[in-house]
């Protein structure tokens, strides 16, 4: 999962976070025994104030304990960090990747530490409250290795004044009303507006979502592939078709692009996380949005994203560390991480929250939390099969290729990469 984001860190910040990496692999106690922690982070957008107030609020509330929170792009983390866990000169805590499955890499190299201050209360890592999926997600072997450092749905956005140009009184609520609006919303082949703005490279995944209402799926249970079945197939040709032949979106977007091009006004709709809410406004955009329409079986279904935060298995501190992670996830926290950011919160338990349900945008975003599935969860070498197989896929149907011959191609190598024998 690579979660896009469309702002820029000013370039002192950028340059400032840089320089602390050089020293901020060490931790420590003062002579009055106070402990600080170190935490890596790539979180460099709009939300990035949200993850601040965490670490400053724990820092007042904790004397004994501080936590020093060194924000990095994730390019510099993926570089620096898995040697530095090995060598023991890296941080205490980190969030490795915004790709989830990231995590299996440092269990294989003994690099994380297995988390076991869980259980109920404030002090505790309530694992049982956590987003759907998360904490299978980093459980390997029986042991949990780390926890949700968010999680985010993705919705609909549209346009209102589009919708209204093109005489639609309301967002698709189906998934055959989405393909519909997709086309009335394209005007002049894309040239003046395209239906949606679909990314396929360098970006959270929305295809798969579209692959779902539809029916179909990348892998089953055991990692093979069902790309190449007759339900995969259609999953894909019906959106490819609309690609191709109705021109509803540009080809070989990178997440970027895809938002630029709704912030401009020249997509009517876009598949997106609550990260993109405040630039879209502030773009001018008539924004609203609605969940991600019912698929071809009634039911909702969305993406669900997150990114692991772990514990490095030489952490002087791992009662400490494991302290901070209980904060991090505690619904006081996340009640207001949520109110900061318009992210959901990543605690089922604050579904019914009276704050959270007043904001418009939480609301939405919330309300998919229970109908949301990991992309590619617990699947061996999941990061290549994203990069080596279905990216290239899309990329290849979206342009023309036959979905049959695509999907033939994918799965070979999706089999192959996870190890699959069917």
């Amino acid at each position: 999962m690579k979660i896009r984001r469309s702002l820029v860190v000013a370039a002192g910040v950028a340059a400032s976070m840089l320089a602390l990496t050089a020293c901020s692999g060490t931790s420590g106690s003062d002579a009055g025994g106070k402990v600080t922690l170190t935490v890596w982070t790539g979180f460099t957008g709009g939300d990035r104030p949200g993850y601040d107030t965490i670490v400053k609020d724990f820092n007042a509330s904790h004397p004994d304990i501080h936590v020093n929170m060194v924000v990095q792009p994730w390019d510099t983390i993926a570089q620096k960090l898995p040697s530095a866990w090995l060598t023991g000169q890296g941080p205490d805590i980190a969030t490795p990747s915004s790709d989830p499955n990231a995590v299996a890499q440092f269990v294989k190299t003994n690099s994380v530490l297995a988390i076991t201050d869980t259980g109920s209360g404030d002090t505790k890592i309530n694992t049982d409250q956590l987003a759907p999926g998360t904490v299978k997600e980093f459980t390997y072997d029986g042991k949990l290795y780390a926890v949700p450092a968010n999680f985010a749905t993705l919705s609909l956005y549209y346009n209102k004044k589009a919708f209204a140009a093109a005489g639609i009184a309301n967002p698709p609520a189906t998934v055959a009303e989405l393909q519909d609006d997709a086309k009335k919303l394209t005007l002049n082949g894309g040239q003046t507006q395209y239906g949606i703005s679909l990314a396929d490279n360098q970006t959270i995944q929305m295809w798969p979502i579209l692959q779902w209402l539809e029916g179909g799926d990348i892998v089953d249970a055991k990692g093979c592939s069902v790309l190449q079945t007759s339900a995969g197939q259609k999953s894909l040709s019906t959106w490819s078709d609309l690609v191709v032949q109705d021109k509803i979106s540009p080809v070989g977007q990178t997440g970027a692009i895809a938002d630029s091009l709704f912030a401009a006004g020249k997509a009517a709709m876009e598949i997106n996380g609550p990260w993109a809410a405040p630039g879209y406004k502030a773009a001018g955009i008539d924004l609203g949005i609605a969940k991600v329409p019912v698929g071809v079986d009634g039911s909702s279904v969305t993406l669900g994203s997150t990114a692991p935060l772990a514990v490095s298995a030489k952490t002087k501190y791992p009662q400490q560390a494991q302290e901070f992670l209980a904060y991090w996830t505690s619904k006081t926290a996340q009640e207001k991480f949520s109110l900061q950011t318009g992210f959901p919160p990543l605690r089922t338990d604050l579904a019914d929250d009276a704050k959270l349900k007043a904001d418009p945008t939480v609301s939405i975003f919330t309300s998919q939390v229970p109908d949301s599935r990991l992309y590619l969860p617990h699947v061996t070498n999941a990061t290549q099969v994203d990069a080596n197989a279905y990216v290239p896929l899309i990329g290849q149907i979206t342009r023309g290729t036959s979905v049959a011959s695509a999907t033939a191609d994918a799965a070979k190598t999706i089999d192959n990469l996870t190890g699959c024998s069917k």
